[in-house]
């Protein structure tokens, strides 16, 4: 079966007497929002530029700094307020925080009709030598205003 969004049902099973279906992997979809794969998208792109921002330990004032934002966009973007980011936003957010990014288009394979969006993000355990230097030049930048 079908739901309105053209995606398969979700399987419905009962464990308890307590009712539990499985997700798609995509919550937006599963409560039937509009644009679902977009809005996962960048609630993913904010997951990264958020945990980036954590791991140089970046104030939000730093982070606005670096970003070109004021500090209450910072506030909305790391708490998942994004309605007022695009994705394009997002990307450049990444790249000042000195993030390649590659985008790969490809064939959707035959069974699906419709191509989809998706982000991959790699990850690392420590900060580069790179983010240490663009945590100096913030700092650098703060201790000059």
């Amino acid at each position: 079966m079908k739901t309105r969004h053209g995606e398969a049902e979700l399987k419905v099973s009962t464990i308890s007497d307590i009712e539990v279906e499985a997700g798609s992997g995509n919550i937006f979809a599963d409560l039937g929002l509009a644009e679902p794969e977009e809005a996962l998208a960048k609630a993913e792109l904010a997951f990264a530029i958020s945990t980036i921002l954590a791991r140089r330990r970046l104030s939000q004032t730093r982070a606005a700094a670096v970003l070109g934002i004021d500090q209450p966009k910072v506030s909305a973007l790391v708490r998942g307020r994004l309605s007022g980011f695009s994705l394009e936003r997002l990307l450049r957010f990444l790249q000042a925080l000195q993030q390649d990014i590659e985008i790969i288009i490809k064939p959707v394979p035959r069974p699906r009709a419709r191509g989809r969006l998706k982000v991959l993000a790699a990850t690392s355990g420590q900060a580069s030598v790179e983010d240490e230097s663009a945590i100096a030049r913030v700092q650098a930048r703060s201790v000059a205003t």
